[in-house]
């Protein structure tokens, strides 16, 4: 053993980083290391909140080192380099600790409960861990300003995304639009693209090839594959591509048309009848599968979609428009019927007689079951396949279209693109990459949530059908300018100016209305919040 080995094995490590960290502190080595560059060109670091309702973790430890590392760095370059501390409190993480302390499962259960009280349990809940997030914060040697921290649920910082939102409303960037959307059941939300990304796992899932009868052809089917049994009671017609080759084929007594390419997927001896593009069954109908509900529109024929590929399949997509982008978009295209027979909570409608109130995917095997009994299932498999699951509460996400506010990045997003190849990035492989894929994938921000812990949207809509105006309030002075808080008096309904000190939360916000300034009718805030991730951002 040389000098150093010795040494080194008489030295306590922890001991040495504790006297490091009771030297910092006591002569205040952090802030000096701010006051002694005054003067000096600022580096300014707000960070990223963590969510003090849940306890730190190791990766905690190695992103918040990497974000020391950047400000010391400028801090010996000759920066005075301010560090603001920041605390992520409202959404859904914060939501899902209080309702396992009440027994809540469903968010119906938390109206019923009380929004008030279930809010004002949530507020107590977001600083629950803040100690050992300070001592964390301290003891890895982490210098950042928490005594001057920003708080995402105080009125002020409410106040202040207010005031950004407000910008983009009046840009004109701002819109309510109706798009199929990944949405979680159990949290009754939707997820952005980025959440999305975070919970994808392997699941198996049965998939199932459906014969579709072809109107006025005798003993004649489509052959229809889909992944998701349950949205069938929802078809309103099929795609196939019209570039590519089908064919009309005999197998087991029954005449199936599919792509030619994909006949590798029948069961059995075959014989091939004719050969054709599919431009020639653009137009052909078939009979409705499922009855549930009457259609007042046009459907359940076969049209051209470019988004039907030979890779998997049978070269002709079954057509749902309220669950999955395409779905929608075609729809719209096509003017199809729209078929909503999924509730917000994942369960079949009332509509759907034989499988009402059954969860979508507890729904699948029944639906199976009724096509085999009517002669309509050609056969059914089960594959192994990633998909998306909620990342908070682990539950399967559907595609599900629904209404939701929006802010127009895509109007951006070719200068984005652009501006980012200027940048020199480390490695270059993330900017032209993760990065550069992302925004080159870039989708209009779906802004709302239909939950209750967070920061109201500020949009007022005007309740009089016929006039509809919309109106975005961007600070407490504007809200009590404009708007009347309505109150019960004795039984009587009564306006009062909105006070001082209110807290902006649901569901104060939400008896403030303002006078239209179009139509003079009432004006209520649409009731939704705003995804946290713009909070936080």
């Amino acid at each position: 053993m040389n000098k150093f080995e010795e040494i080194s094995d008489k030295i306590k490590y922890s001991d040495l980083e504790h006297e490091v960290l009771e030297f910092w502190k006591k002569n205040n080595i952090f802030g000096k290391s701010v006051s002694s560059r005054a003067g000096k060109p600022n580096f300014t670091f707000y960070e990223g909140p963590p969510t003090a309702n849940g306890r730190p973790g190791i990766h905690h430890v190695l992103a918040r080192t990497l974000k020391d590392l950047i400000c010391r760095y400028k801090t010996m370059r000759g920066f005075q380099v301010h560090r603001k501390a920041g605390w992520d409190t409202h959404g859904l993480p914060v939501e899902i600790e209080v309702e396992k302390k009440l027994g809540i499962k469903h968010k119906d259960e938390i109206v019923d409960y009380g929004i008030e009280k279930f809010n004002a349990l949530c507020k107590q809940s977001v600083f629950e861990y803040k100690d050992d997030w300070e001592v964390m914060t301290e003891r890895i040697g982490y210098w950042v300003n928490l005594d001057d921290a920003y708080i995402t649920c105080e009125n002020y910082y409410i106040e202040s995304v207010w005031w950004a939102l407000k910008k983009f409303f009046d840009a004109g960037l701002i819109y309510r639009g109706y798009k199929s959307q990944p949405y979680c059941p159990r949290c009754e939300t939707s997820l952005s693209s980025h959440e999305v990304a975070l919970g994808y796992q392997d699941v198996k899932d049965t998939t199932v090839y459906v014969k579709l009868k072809v109107k006025g052809e005798d003993n004649t089917y489509f052959l229809v594959w889909t992944t998701t049994p349950w949205t069938l009671p929802s078809n309103v017609a099929i795609a196939i591509n019209k570039d590519e080759v089908y064919v009309k084929v005999e197998n087991k007594g029954q005449i199936l048309i599919l792509a030619r390419s994909r006949v590798e997927i029948l069961d059995g001896e075959y014989s091939i009848i004719s050969e054709f593009k599919g431009s020639e069954l653009v137009g052909k109908e078939y009979e409705r599968l499922f009855d549930y509900k009457p259609v007042n529109k046009h459907g359940f024929y076969a049209a051209h979609g470019d988004f039907v590929t030979m890779d998997d399949g049978t070269g002709i997509v079954h057509i749902a428009p309220a669950f999955g982008e395409d779905d929608y978009q075609f729809g719209r295209a096509h003017d199809l019927p729209f078929l909503q027979l999924v509730n917000k909570s994942g369960n079949m409608t009332p509509e759907v007689t034989d499988f009402a109130g059954k969860f979508v995917k507890d729904a699948d095997p029944e639906i199976v079951a009724n096509l085999k009994g009517r002669g309509l299932l050609y056969k059914k498999e089960t594959i192994t396949h990633s998909y998306p699951h909620c990342w908070r509460c682990k539950t399967p996400l559907l595609y599900y279209a629904r209404a939701s506010w929006y802010i127009e990045t895509t109007k951006f997003a070719r200068k984005m693109v652009d501006l980012n190849k200027t940048i020199n990035w480390v490695p270059p492989e993330v900017g032209v990459g993760r990065f550069g894929n992302w925004l080159e994938d870039n989708k209009d921000w779906a802004l709302s949530r239909d939950r209750f812990w967070g920061t109201p949207l500020n949009i007022w809509v005007c309740q009089n059908e016929k006039c509809g105006h919309t109106k975005s309030i961007g600070s407490v002075e504007e809200l009590r300018s404009y708007g009347m808080v309505e109150q019960w008096n004795n039984g009587i309904a009564e306006r009062v100016s909105v006070p001082a000190g209110l807290d902006l939360h649901k569901p104060y916000v939400d008896s403030i209305i303002l006078k239209c300034e179009k139509c003079g009718g009432e004006m209520k805030r649409t009731p939704e919040l705003i995804d946290v991730w713009f909070d936080s951002g």
